[in-house]
């Protein structure tokens, strides 16, 4: 993911999610605070529990999540 955003290249990205992952990656990185992800709704936002907890996922297609973590203390997101 850090190639297809930070340096544009999409190689080994399905071809039909490389934009959503675009946009969700730039939504990401601008955000301020972890709440703004629950006002995007298609995206069906959530967190995950388990042994997963504290883990997000986004929906990018019918078959396809985005997960991450985000490092409050750093103020980023690991994928």
């Amino acid at each position: 993911m850090k190639r297809l955003y930070a340096e544009d290249n999409a190689k080994g990205v399905p071809p039909d999610t490389a934009e959503k992952l675009r946009k969700m990656l730039a939504f990401l990185d601008d955000m301020e605070e972890p709440e703004e992800l629950r006002t995007l709704l298609t995206w069906k936002v959530h967190t995950l529990t388990g042994d997963r907890k504290s883990t997000w996922s986004l929906s990018v297609t019918a078959n396809r999540r985005l997960t991450f973590r985000i490092d409050t203390t750093e103020r980023e997101f690991a994928m």
